[in-house]
């Protein structure tokens, strides 16, 4: 049951998001039109994978013009391969090494509006650009289609076993960074600016908050979460210490809509509506 006794009915639109997950086009400016009609016209992934890769071959020329080192196209390649290992910033020199034009490249990236950027909130508050730390961010893909199809780039269509775990909801938590880029798309296309929060746990680890959206005077921190969905540790912990700034604490799942206490659950396809 949801909210306030009302049944949800996730099938069709959980089988909705996952299909737009996987051909892209979630987002109000993505550019791809072309998978989006090669899943209308054939209703075959495969087609869809097909037409991705041709983007983001289109994309790699454009790149090429804007920078002839290709540099700027390693950074766009990269993003699926950082955001995997769960750390906490992008480092672009682990990518193409130390350089004094990297600021000048990630601005030319940005601008392209292939990618999007999270900057850290130091010190979390409503007025988070204030707080935030520009040299420190996670870079996510534009469209979380491409995304995929980045992520799979080296192997064949029928090695990509994203596809199959996506639609039939059994994405496994280490590839639960395909969720965290499509709950960015999806922040970003509704107009927000992205921030996260980290700080110490212990001298070896620390908590992070995916994602902290500012709501008139207060804030709502977002976790992201493909699967365990009901244990939140950094969740908790930032709205302990940070208790008189939250007005609402979001989970995104694959589950049906709820509240347990103080969270609420939400589905990835309502993301939107936060």
């Amino acid at each position: 049951m949801g909210i306030g006794g009302y049944r949800n009915h996730p099938s069709a639109e959980n089988l909705l998001g996952q299909e737009t997950t996987i051909r892209g086009g979630t987002s109000g400016d993505s550019e791809e039109p072309q998978a989006i009609n090669a899943y209308i016209d054939a209703n075959n992934l495969q087609a869809v994978d097909e037409a991705k890769r041709r983007i983001i071959r289109l994309y790699e020329e454009d790149f090429v013009k804007i920078d002839p080192t290709g540099r700027i196209s390693r950074l766009f390649m990269s993003t699926p391969s950082v955001l995997a290992r769960n750390i906490s910033r992008y480092v672009p020199s682990s990518v193409i090494g130390e350089l004094d034009k990297e600021i000048e490249l990630l601005k030319s990236l940005e601008d392209s509006k292939t990618v999007i950027l999270a900057h850290h909130a130091d010190d979390p508050n409503v007025g988070l650009p204030s707080t935030a730390d520009y040299d420190k961010f996670k870079m996510y893909v534009g469209d979380t289609g491409l995304f995929i199809t980045l992520a799979f780039r080296d192997k064949a269509f029928t090695e990509n076993i994203i596809y199959d775990k996506l639609m039939t909801d059994t994405l496994p938590a280490n590839l639960g960074y395909v969720y965290e880029n499509l709950v960015a798309q999806m922040l970003a296309a509704s107009s927000n600016r992205l921030f996260y929060h980290t700080w110490p746990k212990d001298d070896k680890h620390y908590y992070e908050v995916d994602f902290l959206l500012s709501r008139g005077p207060k804030l709502c921190p977002v976790e992201v979460k493909s699967s365990g969905y009901k244990a939140h540790a950094s969740l908790d912990a930032f709205c302990i210490k940070y208790s008189d700034w939250i007005m609402e604490r979001y989970v995104i799942t694959t589950k049906d809509l709820s509240r347990k206490g103080q969270t609420l659950y939400v589905p990835a396809y309502m993301t939107p509506l936060l």
